[in-house]
């Protein structure tokens, strides 16, 4: 058995591929049940953020690329350019980057937290699709351990730099004041939270919630002191925002070239800044050809996070040395779980004679003969069956002076051997 980690990220792929490849939420579960439906995949769970797709799974031997075949597959892009952007980490490799994806060594911005809740949110939907026994399910329990000791006893978190606070931090360069800016949110998850939170630390004049559901746009708004809309009202409100940033689980864009280049027009061409932090993208690309609208994607947001991590590049390496020794005690682990097979093997083995045998003494006895004769046979026969191979392997030692296993053979049966007390006086 191995354990796979396959996937792609935004250090490996385009934006245009990691779009294509994104799982949303409400499919996952069916993609799990598909996923180990496979041969030779046994266990599987799906991380898919803006930046990464990932399964992580344990397979039979043999069949390690498997996961990354069935993820080119199932997104129908077969003959296409995918596996230039994919990597494949197993057992150790995949345990390490696993703790480094959930500590966020492997982020945009480097020891973001948001990635340890997108960790959290994969293992509770694959939990949910029953596709995690005992390994997957110890992996991810050492990965949450992993990430609040790494959390809790290095610097990796300090400083707001999170991808809602790059985009932010983007905002307030783009836009010299943005005590004098309206700032239109598209979304009302974490990511456009947070960006509410900075965006109200940093005084914005006016806020605007927008989302598919009002309920939830209100319940965001209406924390930070925003206007709440539907994603239907867009085209009526667009032209008041100097700053957008979107940030849906949509998969097709909620903003499209026309809507923007209507609401330039009703701005009587006064510039308009947007920020899509989403993958899939929720702003139209070609709204970058407008004159005026200025559109910056997730992968445009690596120019502006370099600030405040400096401290957090020195703890990284403290948290890379927790990870491998974390690395270390999980793989312990893992390769007891080969050492109990042969174990499980010599039980099959053994329940194999035994149900061979009882089937011949109840054919015996179904047939009359004497009860007794049929138990001796019983006795005899099975002992001879289970001791055969070990009696002839101990032979066989003996005569090419094999110490070693004599001893281990020793010790294994060291109560068998030992002969009785006699108890008499």
């Amino acid at each position: 058995m191995a354990l796979v980690a396959v996937g792609l990220n935004h250090q490996t792929a385009p934006l245009e591929f990691r779009e294509r490849v994104a799982f949303a939420p409400g499919d996952t579960a069916s993609a799990l049940a598909a996923l180990t439906a496979q041969p030779g995949v046994r266990e599987a769970a799906i991380l898919s953020t803006c930046n990464r797709t990932e399964l992580y799974c344990t397979v039979d031997g043999g069949a390690e690329t498997t996961p990354a075949a069935w993820l080119q597959r199932h997104h129908q892009l077969t003959g296409e350019r995918l596996g230039e952007f994919l990597y494949l980490h197993t057992d150790a490799d995949a345990v390490r980057h696993l703790f480094r994806v959930a500590t966020g060594l492997e982020s945009m911005v480097l020891g973001e937290p948001q990635i340890l809740g997108q960790v959290k949110d994969a293992y509770a939907l694959a939990r949910e699709a029953h596709t995690l026994n005992a390994p997957l399910e110890r992996l991810f329990q050492n990965t949450f351990a992993v990430a609040k000791r790494v959390r809790s006893d290095t610097r990796i978190g300090a400083n707001p730099v999170s991808v809602a606070f790059t985009a932010v931090r983007l905002a307030e360069r783009l836009f010299a004041d943005l005590g004098q800016a309206c700032v239109l949110l598209i979304g009302a998850g974490e990511t456009i939270e947070l960006a509410a939170r900075h965006l109200t630390e940093a005084r914005v004049r006016r806020l605007i919630v927008a989302n598919r559901t009002l309920e939830n746009a209100q319940a965001l708004a209406g924390r930070f002191g925003g206007y709440a809309i539907t994603l239907a009202d867009l085209p009526r409100h667009l032209a008041e925002a100097d700053v957008v940033i979107a940030s849906t689980a949509s998969r097709e864009p909620v903003l499209d070239r026309d809507t923007v280049a209507a609401a330039l027009a009703e701005r009587r061409r006064k510039p308009m800044f947007l920020v899509d932090i989403a993958v899939p993208r929720d702003i139209d690309p070609a709204v970058a050809t407008i004159e005026d609208a200025f559109l910056y994607t997730i992968d445009d947001l690596r120019a502006v996070i370099d600030e405040n991590l400096r401290g957090r590049r020195e703890a990284a390496r403290d948290a890379e040395a927790m990870i491998e020794l974390s690395v270390e005690h999980f793989m312990g682990w893992w390769r007891a779980l080969d050492l109990r097979n042969p174990v499980t093997q010599l039980r099959r083995h053994a329940e194999s004679d035994r149900d061979e045998v009882l089937a011949k003494a109840q054919s015996m006895l179904a047939r009359g003969r004497p009860a007794d004769e049929v138990l001796a046979f019983l006795a005899n026969t099975l002992t001879n069956k289970l001791l055969h191979a070990p009696s002839a392997n101990l032979r066989a030692a003996a005569l090419r002076g094999d110490a070693d296993l004599l001893r281990a053979a020793e010790r294994l049966f060291e109560s068998e051997l030992t002969p009785p007390v006699n108890r008499e006086s």
